[in-house]
């Protein structure tokens, strides 16, 4: 006999880390000859993420990060965007380009949109958080802000996880400065805005932005990452 109940997607959380490293491949490093410097500055990777990254990853059911740096080839940008290449390498040759795309950017993206379907495929929800930090001060403008959660207004879910997200960690932790779709926009051309458009139904895509000045030596603050963690593991259990 029918019982009345609705079969509820279950949620699976994938999680992806697009700026992980600044490392470039041997034969692409003499791009970077004139100006060995910037593979150590926020402009060549985001500062932090990483580490936060594998502190979350034991909440998740798939992960990946990228592991050549967006100087080289900017995986959180669609095929075309002016800044898929960055102002080192946009005087390569279409080939060498077309070259980067199939070593490094496809394979990548390819990977993520493959996990993805499989776990929509077999009835599931996903949860995709991509972990991102940004610098506190950009252009001479502080940017006054902790956490950020990016998303798409227009799609309800995300709304509704942001929200929850945002309230669970003020519960505990009111001090934290959160601001949705900041300091960018959650609709701007980005890898979750890429995969919204593929999967249009069952799919929740939010970048976490964290604020580098509780970075110091590549390492995210110890009580942010618990404050994150255990937020996270809350959204996830009451999915």
């Amino acid at each position: 006999m029918p019982s009345g109940k609705q079969n509820v997607p279950a949620m699976k959380l994938v999680l992806t880390c697009e700026h992980a490293f600044p490392d470039i491949p041997e034969k692409y490093e003499e791009l970077f000859t004139s100006d060995l410097e910037v593979l150590k500055t926020h402009e060549a990777y985001d500062p932090g993420a990483y580490d936060l990254f594998t502190d979350l990853v034991e909440l998740a059911d798939y992960t990946i990060h990228q592991k050549i740096g967006r100087l080289l080839v900017e995986s959180n940008r669609s095929l075309g965007h002016k800044n898929l290449f960055s102002r080192f390498s946009k005087g390569l040759t279409d080939l060498e380009k077309k070259e980067i795309l199939e070593t490094y950017y496809n394979p990548y993206r390819r990977e993520v949109e493959d996990n993805i379907a499989q776990l929509i495929g077999v009835g599931n929800e996903v949860l995709h958080i991509s972990v991102h930090s940004f610098t506190p001060v950009l252009n001479g403008i502080e940017r006054n802000c902790d956490i950020g959660l990016l998303y798409d207004p227009g799609r309800k879910k995300e709304q509704e996880i942001a929200l929850k997200w945002k309230e669970t960690i003020l519960k505990g932790h009111s001090e934290t400065r959160i601001r949705f779709n900041y300091p960018y926009l959650g609709k701007a051309d980005g890898f979750t805005t890429s995969l919204r458009k593929r999967f249009q139904k069952d799919y929740m895509g939010i970048e976490l932005e964290v604020n580098q000045k509780w970075v110091k030596s590549n390492r995210m603050d110890e009580t942010l990452k618990k404050i994150i963690f255990s937020s996270l593991q809350e959204i996830k259990k009451g999915s």
